[in-house]
């Protein structure tokens, strides 16, 4: 690893040879012959290469254990690619406008293989790669290789925390501004100046839901004017040092209601069973079940829609899930939000969401702000 001033260390050659060893090693535990990998989360994972725009071109990262790792690019992207350090790692063939791409990628395949394939592959690749190789079988990595980037090493782990806490600073800098009588759309572009002011090279999402609005779990900021009153779902997040943050607090502006203070105790404590669920060697869906026993048990079983939490890495919703059916036990350095939820069609909703990391006797949250109801103005 090499470090730069303020910054987690960077990977180098060497850590992305590691990934490309590890991937391989469980591409074949699953009973698969190799990985083709294409631009998405990925190849960023394994070789820190991120082509600049999505393009037709074929580009294909080849991993199998009959021949050295191969990133088949264009050759007009070849210098950019040689300058991604896990490319080091790897051999690299380029191949030129009006040649046939597929061609070249299947010299380097069985044509009788079994291949995960990433979930961003395009369709005019991997049916090209079908018609080419019509006796291999190609298979989504999530379905195959579901847990590929789940376990995040310590300088993973560094990184998703740097993310955690500028996330974390955005939520105590945005409470301080005024919500009432300002539109959604302005209080997500005030979030998501503070997510780059924080360190954040990218944001993902600001979900502003007020009043009604934030029974839509994934509303989308609006034109809607917040009122005194209102109860606003704040869920933003997005990729530092090329890591994801996600953090969600519901905030009241002004005195809150009864009914109001009662749904933002349950999600309380639904999030707080979830995050103490977390602990090695138990299964996943142990946080959906543990979260949503809380909020049945007081009535909102029916408002409670979605999953308890996702996987974060390299992108702010990956594998693992916390969901019911989810059986594969939870490991240390896993890192994956746990955000129940309640919402009331037509009048509010509260979700409450961290970040939390599986350690080795249980769990620890990345995100440490209040996770009371707080007012605002």
């Amino acid at each position: 690893m090499t470090t730069t001033a303020g910054a987690p260390a960077l990977f180098t050659r060497d850590d992305y040879a590691a990934r490309m060893r590890r991937a391989l090693g469980d591409a074949r535990a699953a009973g698969l012959d190799g990985l083709v990998v294409t631009p998405g989360p990925d190849l960023v994972w394994l070789t820190g290469y991120r082509p600049t725009a999505a393009t037709e071109r074929l580009t294909a990262l080849v991993l199998t254990a009959d021949r050295e790792p191969t990133l088949l690019v264009p050759t007009l992207e070849r210098p950019d690619a040689a300058a991604a350090a896990g490319v080091a790692a790897a051999s690299l063939v380029d191949w030129r406008d009006g040649a046939d791409p597929y061609a070249a990628a299947s010299a380097l395949l069985r044509p009788d293989g079994r291949y995960a394939v990433s979930d961003d592959a395009w369709a005019l690749h991997l049916l090209a790669l079908q018609a080419a190789l019509p006796g291999s079988g190609f298979h989504a990595m999530t379905a195959r290789l579901p847990m590929l980037r789940a376990v995040k090493d310590a300088d993973e782990l560094a990184r998703l925390e740097a993310a955690a806490r500028g996330a974390d600073a955005v939520y105590e800098q945005i409470v301080d501004v005024r919500f009432a009588g300002r539109r959604e759309s302005e209080v997500a572009a005030d979030l998501a100046d503070l997510l780059r002011g924080s360190g954040h090279e990218r944001v993902d999402f600001t979900v502003v839901g007020s009043g009604p609005n934030g029974a839509d779990p994934h509303h989308e900021a609006g034109e809607r004017v917040i009122e005194p009153g209102d109860c606003v779902v704040l869920d933003f997040g997005g990729l530092m040092h090329g890591y994801g943050s996600d953090t969600t607090r519901t905030v009241c502006v002004g005195e809150p209601t009864d009914e109001l203070r009662e749904v933002h105790e349950v999600v309380r404590r639904a999030q707080e069973a979830g995050v103490a669920a977390v602990r090695p060697g138990v299964a996943c869906q142990e946080v959906d079940r543990a979260a949503r026993r809380v909020i049945v048990e007081a009535g909102y079983g029916e408002r409670f829609v979605h999953r308890t939490g996702h996987g974060i890495g390299v992108t702010t919703h990956e594998p693992p899930y916390m969901i019911e059916g989810e059986e594969r036990p939870m490991v240390p350095g896993m890192c994956f939000s746990v955000e129940p939820g309640i919402y009331l069609p037509g009048r509010f909703g509260v979700r409450i969401e961290d970040i939390v990391t599986v350690t080795e006797d249980g769990g620890r949250r990345l995100n440490t702000t209040a996770r009371d109801l707080r007012t605002v103005r």
